[in-house]
């Protein structure tokens, strides 16, 4: 596979983690007894935990503050749709948005306070006709052995000088200096490449957004082949898809790779579909329904531990205030929604959080999250 050298990339490691500690036993599904849920919030636009022992029941470290401040980490300020994957290294793998929808406002309410990060002063970091909403160019990707001593990079699309295979109306290529967005990574293994694939949304300028994917380095600091694409929407009679798909969330069970995305044909909803390789082609599941008719988007899917059951969580963006909705399965054929957090008649219970956004999870030990606790009472 090819490799990029003409990425530049920072890579930085945070004050709280000066050296990663030796790679532990690699733990199997027996070896789990406890959950991490990532997610973030628009209050803060920082990154937030929850652990649960059950699946079932859930508490928010660091009492629903964020765990690493997104000021910190990224260069907008603020970062938004948080993935965690547990790698077959035993690492745990943490991809986000470099976003901050309210930049604007933070540099208003925090102007003269000493030591203020340096907000833009613009609703969006470039011109909102040319880029469109929520404009951003990358990508903060993280990696840890304990969940609490991480490394960092800083991924800046607009740098790669690669083709990007989109062109413009016109039929000229559109480079990636002109992304538009870079939005909700999610990283998964691929086995018959022996490699981390990492997908994403992104759109050009204003056109209509698209999943992408990329091989990374097992360092998760580097890419390892040039972006190509995943998955689209189904193309109009002038060659273009006919509308925009965005949050991929990949699963594989069994042979089969399950693909959960976001189509904005009528309205946001999420989707369902199949494919015997982790890059597709991917054919729909015209019979999936979650249950939910209010727009919802950024699907993640788990495994509750020693059961054949999957949840698919899913972010209910036109609740107030903002909530999570959940459905089983058994067989990825028939599924039954279960609720919300804290909603009449629903499994799923919140300790001490609220208006948690976009999240994904994934499986621990006892010992794993039990030393999260103790290391956030100890932050308190």
């Amino acid at each position: 596979m090819k490799k990029i050298s003409f990425l530049l990339m920072t890579i930085m490691s945070l004050s709280l983690s000066a050296k990663q500690k030796a790679e532990p036993k690699v733990p199997t599904e027996a070896d789990m007894g406890a959950y991490i849920m990532v997610y973030h919030k628009d209050c803060d636009h920082g990154l937030h935990m929850a652990l649960s022992y059950d699946s079932y029941n859930w508490t928010s470290l660091n009492n629903d503050r964020p765990v690493i401040a997104g000021d910190s980490i990224s260069e907008q300020h603020g970062i938004r749709d948080p993935h965690i994957f547990r790698g077959p290294d035993g690492g745990f793998y943490l991809a986000m948005t470099d976003l901050n929808i309210f930049a604007q406002r933070e540099a208003a309410d925090r102007a003269g306070y000493k030591d203020a990060p340096a907000y833009r002063t613009t609703e969006w970091e470039r011109d909102g006709k040319r880029y469109g909403w929520g404009n951003n160019r990358g990508l903060v990707l993280m990696k840890s052995f304990d969940l609490i001593h991480w490394t960092r990079t800083n991924l800046d699309f607009s740098k790669l000088t690669c083709p990007t295979g989109i062109t413009d109306m016109h039929g000229n290529p559109i480079p990636w200096s002109e992304v538009g967005c870079v939005w909700a990574p999610e990283t998964v293994y691929d086995y018959e490449a022996g490699h981390l694939l990492m997908h994403f949304t992104i759109r050009m300028r204003t056109g209509v957004n698209l999943i992408y994917y990329v091989y990374m380095n097992d360092d998760f600091n580097r890419m390892i082949s040039e972006p190509k694409l995943l998955f689209e929407a189904p193309m109009n009679e002038n060659g273009v898809p006919r509308y925009t798909v965005i949050d991929s969330d990949i699963i594989k069970v069994g042979d089969t790779y399950h693909l959960f995305y976001v189509s904005h044909e009528k309205g946001a909803t999420v989707k369902h579909a199949t494919s015997p390789s982790i890059t597709g082609p991917y054919t729909l599941d015209n019979l999936y329904d979650d249950g939910e008719r209010q727009g919802h988007e950024a699907p993640n899917c788990w495994k509750r531990l020693g059961q054949d059951k999957w949840v698919v969580m899913f972010d209910n963006y036109s609740r107030r205030p903002h909530n999570f909705g959940f459905v089983e399965t058994t067989d990825f054929r028939n599924f039954t929604m279960i609720g919300y957090f804290d909603g009449e008649g629903s499994p799923m219970k919140r300790a001490n959080f609220s208006e948690q956004k976009h999240g994904a999870v994934a499986p621990l030990t006892v010992k794993e999250a039990k030393a999260l606790e103790k290391y956030w009472k100890k932050k308190k």
